[in-house]
C-alpha cells in the first residue's frame, strides 16, 4: 500500500512495560505524533489552529495490534487520509517494524474540528487535504 506520508521512529526504553514490550497506550502517542507531523508537512499547524479557536479532535480510534515492539526497535508509521462524511476525516495509519517491514498495528483514527462555540466544522486547511 502506498502512503501519503511516512515517518520513522525508534522505541525508547521508558515506553516499555514490565514484559519488555511497548505499552499499549504508547502506540496512541506514536500515532498522534505522526498525524501532527503529517499535518505540518501539508502546511497545517495544529497549534496555530488552536490559537485560531479551531480544535482538531479525535472522536473515534480503532487499533488492531499485530506484533509487539521492543526497546530499541526502529519502526515507521504510514498515513493516508480520507473523508467519509462532510464533517469527519479518517487517518488510516499503519505501523511497521523497520527491520523486516512486518505489520505492528493497523489504526483508523476519526476526527473532526470544533469551532469556538463547540460546533463541528472543517476549516479550509483541512478541506485542502481532500481535493475533489
Amino acid at each position: 500500500m502506498g502512503y501519503q506520508y511516512r515517518i520513522d521512529f525508534k522505541v525508547r526504553d521508558y515506553e516499555c512495560d514490565l514484559q519488555g514490550v511497548v505499552n499499549n497506550g504508547v502506540y496512541m502517542n506514536y500515532l498522534e505524533h505522526a498525524r501532527h507531523e503529517f499535518l505540518l508537512d501539508r502546511g497545517i499547524d495544529f497549534a496555530q489552529l488552536a490559537r485560531d479557536n479551531v480544535n482538531l479532535v479525535v472522536i473515534r480510534a480503532e487499533l488492531d495490534y499485530k506484533l509487539p515492539l521492543r526497546s530499541g526497535d526502529r519502526f515507521w508509521v504510514g498515513i493516508n487520509v480520507e473523508r467519509p462524511s462532510r464533517l469527519r476525516f479518517d487517518f488510516l495509519q499503519d505501523i511497521y517494524r523497520a527491520a523486516d517491514d512486518k505489520p505492528v498495528m493497523k489504526a483508523k483514527v476519526t476526527g473532526t474540528a470544533m469551532n469556538e462555540r463547540g460546533r463541528p466544522m472543517l476549516p479550509e486547511a483541512i478541506l485542502r487535504l481532500f481535493p475533489e
